[in-house]
């Protein structure tokens, strides 16, 4: 019984964390109360998991303490049921998001929920560590697991495109049905109509990597094509079902390493457009370190 108080305030803790890094923004999942129910029934699971060891180590129920390590395990579920998820989704997209980023997605749902064991078993050490009043122990695991919860939350924190590469306005031009942005040609643009499309509203962005790992980050089709979805996603995209000559495009000029994105967004708003493409996650997956080997020193 004299545990309760400490797994009460854990579990909360923890629950609050996962509630925290539940955040629908432009990826727009999950974004209805069906998913949200899931993911914080799990994360509540996760919380109580680790608020729960702590009091089974001090007792030595080494028993309880494996099989809530075992308990644990199974969070590797996640993973699995977030990729189906968002594989079935796949086909609704006018832009789709690729392969290697539905797989970074679910990697990331599945961390959160160890990231609500990790704060609830903070806490839970912090309340058996802390004053023996209820309030002081409040006090303190409010003070903890705020903390747990910024710190784990900013090392899960990704680079952006922008962290990796300069990113500029690039001009449109037509080699008679070739739509080119400098050398690179991008796509064969057959209707005169599409192409006074793209002259009115298209817009193409230079992506210019920082570095020989940049380089090779940037090189990954998965990045490529993330690229394409996440900035259709935050700033529109101006198309219909079956217009293929409208999707967003990236393409990589192989001699400077540099990719080129080309598109016709709802609004052709320069700033937001540069701004986007800035903000698109460095995908894990894709995350390349060239100049960490021996050859790669030897190239640079």
């Amino acid at each position: 019984m004299s545990h309760i108080p400490n797994l009460i305030l854990a579990t909360l803790a923890g629950f609050l964390a996962r509630l925290y890094m539940l955040r629908r923004d432009y990826r727009q999942y999950p974004s209805y109360p069906q998913g949200w129910a899931v993911h914080l029934f799990v994360g509540f699971i996760g919380a109580a998991i680790g608020a729960v060891v702590v009091p089974a180590v001090l007792d030595k129920e080494w028993a309880a303490v494996s099989f809530l390590i075992l308990a644990a395990s199974q969070f590797r579920e996640v993973r699995s049921v977030e990729r189906e998820t968002l594989r079935a989704m796949e086909a609704t997209e006018l832009v789709k998001r690729g392969t290697a980023y539905i797989e970074g997605i679910a990697r990331v749902f599945e961390a959160r929920n160890y990231l609500s064991i990790w704060v609830a078993l903070v806490v839970a050490a912090a309340a058996e560590l802390g004053p023996g009043s209820l309030w002081g122990k409040a006090a303190v695991c409010a003070l903890v697991g705020a903390a747990a919860t910024w710190l784990l939350s900013g090392l899960m924190k990704g680079q952006k495109v922008g962290d990796i590469a300069g990113v500029e306005l690039a001009e449109i031009q037509f080699d008679q049905a070739l739509l080119r942005v400098e050398e690179t040609v991008m796509m064969n643009v057959g209707l005169e109509t599409a192409r006074a499309v793209y002259r009115e509203r298209g817009l193409a962005a230079k992506i210019i990597p920082s570095g020989p790992n940049a380089k090779a980050t940037l090189a990954n089709l998965g990045q490529m094509q993330a690229i394409a979805h996440d900035v259709s996603a935050m700033i529109g995209v101006y198309m219909d079902v079956g217009e293929q000559e409208f999707i967003p495009m990236v393409r990589r000029n192989p001699s400077s390493g540099c990719l080129y994105l080309v598109m016709v967004p709802s609004e052709a708003d320069q700033d937001a457009f540069l701004t986007a493409v800035r903000r698109v996650p460095v995908l894990e997956g894709a995350v390349r370190k060239p100049l960490t080997s021996v050859a790669g020193k030897m190239m640079d």
